[in-house]
């Protein structure tokens, strides 16, 4: 009995779905798409734990340029607020940094009062 492909075909044409408005045969020919579409599959998964990175990246400049707008350094808020105990990440320091500068304030004040 002869063997018609339903299950291969529907494989295939997830691929080429998937792959829908990649250029030149790589949304066309199979074997081309399944390509793209495994390389895109590493690149966005390589991609995810690199944006990671850039965003403490982009906090700790941010948290930095704030710092050294009110006359101290990066390294020693950051070791200050360690040794005072205050528990607030960099996302949460760079975005009071932003959007809350009095109370950025207030606590970098904390971080370098002499008790």
């Amino acid at each position: 009995m002869r063997v018609k492909g339903a299950n291969t075909r529907k494989r295939h044409k997830k691929i080429l779905k998937t792959t829908k408005g990649y250029r030149y045969t790589y949304h066309k020919t199979y074997k081309r798409a399944h390509e793209a579409y495994m390389h895109a599959g590493m690149y966005s998964y390589k991609h995810r734990r690199k944006r990671i990175h850039q965003f403490r990246r982009l906090w700790i400049t941010r948290i930095n340029a704030a710092v050294r707008a009110l006359g101290y350094k990066y390294s020693e808020f950051m070791y200050r607020l360690k040794e005072k105990k205050i528990e607030l990440n960099r996302k949460m320091l760079s975005e009071l940094a932003i959007h809350k500068p009095d109370l950025f304030r207030t606590i970098v004040k904390r971080a370098f009062a002499k008790e």
